[in-house]
């Protein structure tokens, strides 16, 4: 504020500082008065209010961004303190079976379709995974596969004159080719006992403990060559994924009589893997 007192010979004025002010100088052309004024903070608060979009904390005077908490907002702080939406927030290309624009009413969602099944998909539904290039993959393909193994061998042995017994023994080990699932075996076999029977001679042939068929050369000279092939096809059990697993069994000759022999077997194992 200014204080004048004023005369004959004019006016004489005093520049007084008042709160939050400071005058310097002595008021004349050379050394003009110059009021400085400092505003605290808590002066200017009430001031200021705020608006749309922003937020204002009266008590520490900081201002800032509103960010909506609403479902579906995609508006953040960035790392260096700036508002920031993910790229794809605004605008999302979709394609092949994906639907939707990212937005909270129509989020991006797989287009699939109903279940049409009896059994529950939640308990019997498959699996959909992503690579390590991103790209969606379904559940292994599934593998049918058949391995053969078959052997002839000779020999010039009597048939022993008791039960059906051992003769030779066939195996062959085979390996599952799905490295992602077990394989269901199914195995056949095929045993053929080549006989040699003088006249009134018999002989029994089969495999694994079971006889399968009895030859009795009910002539008057000698047989060479009488065979019969017989055939098994059992459940084989189940091999891990990528395992491997052997399979044999016993060709068996039995009930010799009037000097039988045999002379050959050809044995065979045929494998069916299956991995659904």
């Amino acid at each position: 504020m200014a204080r004048c007192q004023c005369g004959g010979d004019g006016c004489n004025c005093v520049v007084i500082a008042g709160e939050n002010a400071e005058v310097t100088g002595a008021g004349s052309t050379l050394n003009p008065y110059v009021v400085s004024a400092v505003i605290g903070c808590e002066d200017v608060r009430p001031c200021i209010s705020a608006g749309d979009g922003i937020s204002y904390n009266s008590s520490t005077g900081v201002v800032s961004a509103h960010l909506s908490d609403q479902a579906g907002n995609n508006v953040a702080i960035g790392p260096d303190g700036g508002l920031f939406v993910p790229t794809g927030a605004a605008t999302v290309s979709v394609g092949c079976g994906i639907t939707g624009d990212g937005s909270a009413s129509a989020p991006v969602t797989a287009n699939t379709g109903a279940w049409p099944y009896a059994c529950d998909v939640d308990t019997f539904g498959g699996v959909v995974a992503c690579d390590s290039n991103g790209v969606l993959r379904s559940e292994p393909r599934g593998k049918v596969s058949m391995t053969r193994y078959g052997e002839t061998r000779t020999y010039n042995r009597a048939v022993p004159a008791g039960r059906i017994q051992r003769a030779d023994t066939f195996s062959t080990t085979i390996t599952n080719p799905d490295t992602c699932r077990p394989a269901f075996v199914v195995v056949e076999r095929e045993v053929d006992v080549f006989l040699t029977l003088p006249a009134g001679a018999g002989a029994a042939t089969g495999f694994d403990g079971d006889e399968m068929y009895y030859t009795r050369n009910s002539g008057s000279s000698t047989i060479s060559g009488a065979h019969a092939q017989g055939t098994k096809v059992l459940a084989g059990g189940t091999i891990p994924a990528g395992g491997r697993m052997t399979v044999t069994f016993d060709a068996t000759v039995g009930r010799g009589s009037g000097g039988a022999r045999y002379t050959q077997i050809i044995g065979i194992i045929r494998c069916l893997m299956i991995s659904l």
